[in-house]
């Protein structure tokens, strides 16, 4: 990815729009065909050095490519750069760039998607306590838990994925977007020689909701990784103690307390994501501009766009890794599940006595008398519960006390799962 939005790369892909345009100018007659094949033998790309060095003098980063290209083209030179704005070779080999880049997130975002796809299944029937607002709600899998990230993950690269198709134009209109001192038919071929479609319409620049779509969809991913990160914390936590990050031999937590194993890498990815959120709201600042276009959008995504790209990628490798070498333990899963003494069983026992003929709010009643004694004295939910005569001659309670019930209908979602991973689906009555 470094190499992607190295200089020297973009430089690069300057001097591939400028040949490609030039050629263009060729076909349509304009060029002579001799200068534009001597053009092609002698130019290369400029070092960044050389750039920089005539940019001092000129003040204009495409100004002084171009003379640094021209240098060893004599009298042909005069048609390098013909008939295009700064624009038209800025925005296009960006939309280059970020095509290199986005094949790079999207191989990351489908490691991500198989370490996560491989350990759901691994861990479909572990048991684990579900918590909402923190606190102990139904069992669930850690299996279950994995295959929604799985699910995200996919549509995160539906949404980069349409982002990046729509970066795949350029532009060679000129100055404002009028085709003036150039030609749509010269746009179209250059287009069509670099792998991109010509922008329907363009100012001097391309649109910037482009742009902004395209950090928004990193965010998103950013975000997703965040939450994943986010979870594994938690479960971290000496008190929870469910899953966590691989340690390495001769790792160490603390320059202090010896027996730390901190949840490093995943506060990293939470800490990168909040950079990524911040470049999506650059890129929605960069949509408004004056008129046919400011360059008050340029030196913010110089930093935005490489910086969004870089984090992402790097995101995407260390979250596939963490996911791989998870470390889960569904024992201590099993201890917390049992921690309350089975209130997890309140909405089955509940529903199980509506079923029964009571009135929902007395059944409700009912049930949470019994829970709240178990949560405030310590004691055994499923205990209380036989002890109460009136519940015993109502419902079933080897039936309403079935753990496996909480499980009962994972299938369905890993069969959804294995739609995405390309294997068949279970059928299902």
């Amino acid at each position: 990815m470094a190499r992607v939005w190295s200089e020297e790369a973009k430089l690069e892909r300057w001097l591939a729009v400028e040949l490609a345009a030039l050629d263009a100018w060729a076909q349509v007659g304009t060029v002579p065909t001799e200068s534009a094949a001597t053009i092609r033998a002698r130019v290369h790309a400029p070092t960044p050095e050389r750039v920089a060095e005539l940019e001092r003098k000129t003040h204009h980063d495409v100004a002084a490519f171009v003379d640094a290209a021209a240098e060893d083209l004599g009298s042909e030179g005069r048609w390098f750069h013909y008939g295009l704005t700064s624009s038209d070779v800025l925005d296009t080999a960006l939309a280059l760039t970020v095509q290199e880049a986005g094949r790079l997130v999207l191989e990351g975002i489908d490691r991500a998607f198989a370490a996560v796809a491989t350990r759901a299944e691994e861990h479909r029937d572990t048991l684990t306590i579900g918590r909402t607002h923190g606190v102990h709600a139904e069992p669930t899998t850690f299996g279950l838990k994995l295959a929604g990230w799985a699910f995200q993950l996919a549509r995160d690269r539906g949404r980069v994925d349409r982002a990046l198709e729509g970066m795949r134009v350029g532009k060679l209109s000129g100055a404002v977007g009028t085709y003036a001192t150039t030609s749509p038919e010269v746009e179209r071929i250059a287009c069509e020689t670099l792998g991109l479609e010509p922008a329907p319409s363009s100012t001097q620049i391309l649109q910037r909701d482009r742009h902004a779509e395209l950090l928004s969809a990193l965010a998103l991913v950013a975000s997703s990784l965040d939450r994943f990160a986010l979870e594994i914390r938690h479960l971290a936590r000496t008190e929870v103690r469910e899953a966590e990050e691989p340690f390495g031999r001769g790792q160490k937590g603390s320059s202090a307390m010896p027996h730390k194993r901190n949840p490093i890498v995943s506060e990293r990815i939470c800490g990168l994501a909040r950079l990524l959120r911040g470049y999506a709201l650059v890129g929605l600042e960069n949509v408004a501009l004056w008129h046919e276009r400011d360059i008050s959008h340029s030196s913010a995504e110089r930093v935005a766009l490489p910086d969004a790209f870089l984090a992402v990628d790097y995101m995407l490798d260390r979250f596939a890794w963490l996911v791989e070498g998870l470390v889960v333990r569904p024992e201590r899963m099993r201890a917390n599940l049992e921690a309350t003494g089975g209130l997890f069983f309140s909405q089955r026992l509940l529903l199980a006595l509506v079923e029964s003929g009571l009135e929902r709010d007395d059944a409700y009643g009912m049930v949470q008398r019994h829970a709240m004694r178990a949560w405030d004295e310590g004691l055994d939910f499923r205990e209380l519960v036989r002890g109460d005569g009136e519940i015993v001659g109502r419902v079933d309670l080897a039936e309403v006390f079935d753990l496996s019930a909480f499980a009962r209908h994972t299938d369905v979602i890993f069969s959804r799962l294995r739609g995405l991973v390309g294997e068949p689906e279970e059928v299902h009555a």
